[in-house]
């Protein structure tokens, strides 16, 4: 859905008179920082949670509190959503849906694809535009040079307020499909958690003997840095389909993990957070993939076991 002519009018009137006014329902943590972020962009900013003691500070901002749900639906053309789930989101806009007609509505709740497109065919109904978003950042990296926010649905919602949107950081499209930024979000998480997932095994392994996790930090850093530039390599592998190497076979990188198991098992480490991947290792060799780079194990992952 397109944006509707009304809301264009109630983008450019607003515009007129200094910045189009945002609604932030939700002020955890990261809706917090969305709200401070229009408000010092000089956006009309009006905000709504359901403990409305955590609306204070930002009206000592300069913030206008909403009494209900309703009344901060009323108050914008654009209202952003960052609560807990998708239920809470659900539970908060069901009852004000009407409201909604001729306004755009961005949910930067962490979520499922399978969500975001549930809620975007629910926003049409409305006659809302929608977007689903996925944040990139921390909440005190929200406005700075290193946030980024991740942005699926309509295009014309999009294109119209993504100025406003680039407040809280840089913006990227992804698609006229909302389930888009959930799926990156989540994928890129998955990148994030595996590689702390490395880290805590490592400085737990060293720590065995005391090793202090701020000085064997000293050593990760580079070397995470030299293999993330192997990377791009991985994924032209990937996208073509041959996992040819001359680096490190999965048959080597299966003895690895022998060794990496046992001395933590000896070193008194739990192999929690690393048995998984050997275990991948494992199927990929014992498929006949042992001659193959580590690029091989995506493609594992799509034929589960």
């Amino acid at each position: 859905m397109n944006s509707s002519p009304n809301e264009k009018e109630n983008h450019e009137n607003a515009g007129a008179d200094s910045r189009t006014p945002v609604t932030v329902i939700g002020l955890g943590m990261m809706g917090t920082a969305l709200a401070e972020a229009f408000l010092k962009a000089g956006h009309r900013t009006t905000v709504w949670n359901r403990s409305a003691d955590k609306a204070d500070a930002l009206v000592a901002k300069g913030a206008i509190r909403a009494a209900t749900a309703a009344e901060a639906v009323s108050a914008s053309p654009l209202i952003v959503v960052c609560v807990l789930d998708y239920e809470a989101a659900h539970e908060i806009l069901g009852s004000v849906g009407g409201l909604l007609t001729g306004r755009t509505l961005v949910n930067l709740t962490n979520g499922k694809p399978e969500q975001a497109r549930k809620a975007a065919k629910w926003a049409a109904e409305q006659g809302a535009d929608y977007l689903d978003g996925g944040i990139m950042a921390i909440p005190q990296m929200i406005a700075g040079p290193g946030a980024l926010l991740l942005y699926s649905g309509s295009p014309g919602a999009f294109e119209t307020y993504r100025g406003e949107l680039d407040v809280l950081g840089a913006s990227q499209y992804l698609g006229e499909d909302a389930g888009l930024a959930a799926l990156y979000d989540l994928a890129l998480l998955s990148a994030m958690y595996g590689m702390f997932g490395g880290f805590y095994h490592a400085v737990a392994l060293v720590g065995t003997e005391k090793v202090e996790a701020s000085a064997f930090t000293a050593l990760v850093i580079p070397w995470l840095q030299a293999m993330m530039a192997s990377l791009p390599l991985q994924a032209q592998a990937m996208d073509a389909n041959v996992h040819a190497t001359d680096v490190s076979s999965l048959y080597i990188n299966k003895i690895g993990f022998v060794n990496l198991i046992k001395a933590s098992q000896e070193q008194g480490i739990s192999t929690e957070l690393v048995a998984p991947l050997q275990a991948l290792v494992d199927r990929a060799v014992a498929e006949g993939y042992g001659a193959d780079g580590l690029s091989r194990l995506a493609g594992l992952l799509k034929k589960p076991q």
